[in-house]
C-alpha cells in the first residue's frame, strides 16, 4: 500500500493528519513571508542547517548563511517576486507545492545584468521538515521559460533562435566548417 498524501484542492482525498496540517501550515507561512520579502522571517521557517536545492541550475545551498545569500540575490534580481499558490500536496514527509512564479527582472541574477522583462512560470516546490521546521526546500521549473521570458533564449526553430545557434553553439560552427570545407573540396 502506497504513502497516505492530501491533496488540498481536491475534497475527494480525506482530511490532512494533524502533523500534515501543522507541516502545511508551515509551508503556507515560508511562502507568505516570501512574498512580503521578509528574509528574517523565511529563514525563521527553516531549521538551523537548511538545505536549498535550485534543480533547474544545479545550485544547492547548505547551511543557513548560503541560503540567506541566495534569498538575497533572488529578492535583488526579482525585487517584486510573487508566489501564487495553485496547489499543495501533503505525504508523511513532504508538502509539494505547484505555484506560478512572476516577477521583474530589475536585478543582476547568475550573471546576467537587469533586463526589466517581467517573468511568469510554473514552479514545483517541494518541501522536507526537521521536526517543526524546514529542514529543505528542492524547486523545479522549466529554465527555458525563464531565459526565453528575459530575452536571452531564442527557440531554436524560429529565425532569430537559428542566428543565435548558429553563432555560439560551438557543434553548428563546427558542422558549418566542415561543409564549407567540403564543398570547396568538391568544386
Amino acid at each position: 500500500m502506497g504513502a497516505r498524501t492530501v491533496d488540498e484542492n481536491d475534497s475527494a482525498e480525506s482530511d490532512p493528519t494533524e502533523g500534515q496540517s501543522a507541516r502545511i501550515a508551515l509551508v503556507e507561512e515560508h511562502i507568505r513571508h516570501e512574498n512580503e520579502h521578509n528574509l528574517d522571517a523565511i529563514l525563521a521557517t527553516y531549521a538551523s542547517s537548511p538545505r536549498y536545492d535550485d534543480e533547474p541550475y544545479g545550485e544547492h545551498h547548505a547551511g543557513i548563511d548560503s541560503v540567506r545569500a541566495y534569498y538575497e540575490r533572488l529578492m535583488r534580481a526579482l525585487p517584486d517576486l510573487r508566489i501564487e499558490v495553485e496547489r499543495r500536496h501533503a505525504t508523511p514527509d513532504a508538502v509539494i507545492v505547484e505555484c506560478t512564479i512572476s516577477g521583474t527582472h530589475l536585478g543582476e541574477w547568475r550573471g546576467l545584468p537587469a533586463t526589466g522583462r517581467a517573468v511568469r512560470f510554473p514552479l514545483c516546490a517541494v518541501y522536507t521538515f526537521d521536526g517543526d521546521r524546514l529542514a529543505g526546500e528542492r524547486i523545479y521549473y522549466d529554465r527555458a521559460t525563464v531565459l526565453r521570458q528575459v530575452g536571452v533564449f531564442h527557440e531554436p526553430d524560429r529565425l532569430w533562435g537559428r542566428i543565435v545557434t548558429a553563432l555560439t553553439h560551438p557543434i553548428t560552427i563546427a558542422r558549418a566548417v566542415a561543409r564549407i570545407v567540403a564543398a570547396r573540396r568538391a568544386r
